[in-house]
């Protein structure tokens, strides 16, 4: 069964990270809550609560088949966790998938070598992204290699199978 880390911090968009969380699993995934501290309950942007299953340095990225970045502006907060970072960049630098929507390109911004690479996200991170060497085009879903990146809660619908698609080869 593929493994799938989903990345949660503080104010994250509910659609973003609750979406990809079942939608995942009914795929067949196994999916994990990541955070900065395991069993930490961490507060959306609407006021929900969403707990971590594991502290970002407790698990191997090598476990994982893949990675959701969502957005909200618990990015901010993800590149604030030197162990989150360290997991991302992991995930990043062994190639495989990683989804991010909204602001979660603010962390591959971080972790991420993004130059000539095409990328996605709300409009407000469009001059992070290509101060970081992204090629930024505003489309509902942009595919580069494996990256997936879409811009709002709205573009869910189809950020989730081309992510879908890229994991399953």
């Amino acid at each position: 069964m593929k493994k799938i880390a989903i990345l949660v911090a503080e104010f994250y968009d509910d659609n973003e990270l609750y979406y990809p969380y079942y939608r995942l699993q009914e795929a067949g995934f196994q999916v994990h809550l990541i955070g900065a501290i395991k069993g930490q309950a961490y507060k959306s942007k609407h006021g929900m609560l969403a707990t971590s299953d594991f502290a970002a340095k407790e698990v191997n990225p090598a476990d994982y088949d893949g990675l959701v970045i969502p957005g909200g502006f618990s990015p901010d907060y993800m590149r604030r966790s030197s162990d989150i970072v360290t997991f991302a960049k992991a995930i990043a630098d062994a190639k495989k998938p990683i989804a991010a929507i909204c602001h979660g390109p603010w962390l591959m911004a971080s972790v991420c070598d993004l130059k000539g690479r095409k990328l996605t996200s709300y409009y407000s991170i469009k001059d992070d992204l290509v101060h970081a060497g992204a090629i930024y085009v505003d489309a509902p879903v942009v595919v580069d290699g494996n990256y997936v990146t879409s811009r709002t809660p709205k573009d869910l619908p189809v950020f989730l199978p081309a992510f879908i698609k890229l994991i399953l080869g």
